[in-house]
C-alpha cells in the first residue's frame, strides 16, 4: 500500500489529525514521566526497613513531676516489659525509625579538624537493641549491660559505638571498622566495637545523613522523655499493644504514657504523601490514556463517515475488506508514530524541568520507549473498530449517494 495517498488524505483534513497527534504527544510526555515517578515512589515505599517492623511496638514515656525518678522509672519499665509474656526484647530509644524525627551528628576518622565530616543519624539504645530491633550483628560485638549510661552528664560522644554496615563503609571503606576510632567535631573519640546490618533511619529522603548512615550510642538523653522499642513474638503485636499500655500506665510515678503504637503507624504516616502521589499519577495516566483512545476512535469514525463514497467506490473497483481496514490502520499508525516522535521530545523537556525543580534523576530511555510503543499499540487497537466498520460498507449502499 502506498503511503502518499494516505498522507494526502490526512493533509486535506489536517485539523483533526494535528489535534489527535498533539494529544498523543502530550499523553506520551505525561505518562513516561508519571510512570518513572510512580516507580520511584513505589520503590521507596516498599524498601525494606531493615528492622522487625511487623513485630515492633513503640511506647512514649515522659516524666512531669518534680519528684519523678528518671533512671529508676527506666529500670523499672525495662524489667516490667521484659517480664510480660510475649515480649522478645526491649530497648530504650531516643526516636522512632522512619518517623521523620531524630538526631544526627558528624563523625570523622581522624582527630584532624580538617578531616572529612561524615554525617550520621544516631540512636541512643541499650545493650538489647540488636534483638529488640531485629538487626544482625555482622562484626565485633554489641554493647554490654554495664556500658549503657541511662543519665549522661552531657551529650558528648560516648566512648563506644556500633555502626551500620553502610556507615562503616562510608567511614572506613573496605578496611574493617571494628577496633577503629571515630571522632566528633568537638574532639571526642569513640571506639567502634561492632557493625550491624543496615536499617533505615529517621529520615527517608535525607542524603546527609543518608537513610542507612546509622550510629548507635549506649546512652540516654538529658531530659525526662523516653521511647521504648518493644519486639514481640510474631503474630502477637495487635494483642500485645493494649497489654503493654495497661502495664506501663500502672507502673511508675509522676510520668505519663503518651502513646503505644505499632511501627507500621509511622510507615503509614511517613509514606502517606508518596501513596497519594502514586494514586494521583495512576489516575492521571488512566484518564489521559482513555481520552487519547477516544480521540483516536472519534477521528477515525469521522473519517469513515466522511469517506463513505470513496470507500464504496474502492469496494466497487475490487478492494477487499482487508484492504480498507489496512488503509485506516496505516493512516492511524502514521498519525500515532508522528505524535509519539513529538512526544519523545516533550517527555525529555518535561524530565529536564523536573530534574532542575525537584532534583529527580534524568528520565531513562526505557520509560519513553515503552510509553511510545504502548501508545502506538493503543492507537492501533482503538482504530480497529472504526476500520472494521469501514471495511463492512456495502459498495451498492455507498454508491447510491453518487
Amino acid at each position: 500500500m502506498e503511503i502518499r495517498p494516505i498522507l494526502s488524505a490526512l493533509l486535506r483534513n489536517r485539523t483533526g489529525a494535528v489535534l489527535v497527534g498533539l494529544q498523543v504527544a502530550i499523553t506520551l510526555a505525561v505518562i513516561a514521566n508519571a510512570f518513572f515517578i510512580i516507580e520511584r515512589r513505589l520503590e521507596k515505599i516498599n524498601r525494606p526497613t531493615g528492622i522487625a517492623t511487623p513485630d515492633l511496638i513503640f511506647a512514649s514515656s515522659e516524666g512531669y513531676t518534680p519528684d519523678y525518678q528518671h533512671v529508676a522509672t527506666l529500670d523499672g519499665d525495662l524489667a516490667l516489659l521484659k517480664g510480660i509474656p510475649g515480649v522478645v526484647a526491649v530497648t530504650p530509644i531516643n526516636s522512632v525509625p522512619l518517623s521523620g524525627g531524630g538526631s544526627a551528628n558528624v563523625y570523622q576518622t581522624s582527630p584532624d579538624p580538617k578531616a572529612p565530616l561524615i554525617p550520621g543519624n544516631y540512636f541512643e539504645v541499650n545493650a538489647d537493641f540488636v534483638d529488640a530491633l531485629g538487626l544482625k550483628l555482622l562484626a565485633g560485638r554489641s554493647f554490654r549491660p554495664g556500658e549503657f549510661v541511662a543519665a549522661p552528664a552531657n551529650n558528648d560522644l560516648p566512648s563506644l559505638v556500633v555502626v551500620s554496615a553502610t556507615m562503616a563503609q562510608k567511614l572506613f571503606g573496605d578496611v574493617p571498622a571494628v577496633g577503629r576510632r571515630v571522632y566528633d567535631n568537638a574532639g571526642k573519640s569513640a571506639e567502634v566495637i561492632g557493625v550491624v546490618s543496615d536499617m533505615q533511619g529517621s529520615w527517608i529522603d535525607n542524603t546527609r545523613p543518608g537513610s542507612y548512615d546509622i550510629v548507635f550510642h549506649p546512652q540516654g538523653g538529658l531530659g525526662k522523655y523516653w521511647d521504648y522499642a518493644i519486639r514481640v513474638r510474631p503474630g502477637e503485636r495487635d494483642r500485645m499493644i493494649p497489654v503493654i499500655e495497661r502495664a506501663l500506665n500502672g507502673h511508675g510515678h509522676g510520668r505519663a504514657i503518651h502513646w503505644v503504637r505499632p511501627h507500621e503507624y509511622w510507615l503509614t504516616r511517613t509514606f502517606r504523601a508518596d501513596r497519594r502521589m502514586v494514586v494521583f499519577l495512576t489516575t492521571l495516566v488512566v484518564l489521559m490514556t482513555a481520552v487519547t483512545a477516544l480521540g483516536i476512535v472519534g477521528l477515525a469514525t469521522f473519517h469513515v463517515n466522511s469517506r463513505q463514497k470513496q470507500i464504496g467506490t474502492r469496494r466497487a473497483l475490487g478492494a477487499r475488506r482487508a484492504d480498507i481496514v489496512r488503509y485506516f490502520m496505516v493512516e492511524n499508525g502514521l498519525l500515532g508514530v508522528s505524535g509519539a516522535a513529538v512526544g519523545v521530545l516533550l517527555a525529555y523537556a518535561a524530565s529536564g524541568w523536573l530534574t532542575r525543580a525537584f532534583e529527580l534523576p534524568p528520565l531513562p530511555l526505557g520509560y519513553v520507549a515503552a510509553s511510545a510503543v504502548a501508545l502506538v499499540a493503543l492507537g492501533q487497537a482503538a482504530v480497529l473498530w472504526p476500520a472494521r466498520r469501514a471495511g463492512a460498507i456495502d459498495p451498492a449502499v455507498a454508491t447510491r449517494t453518487v
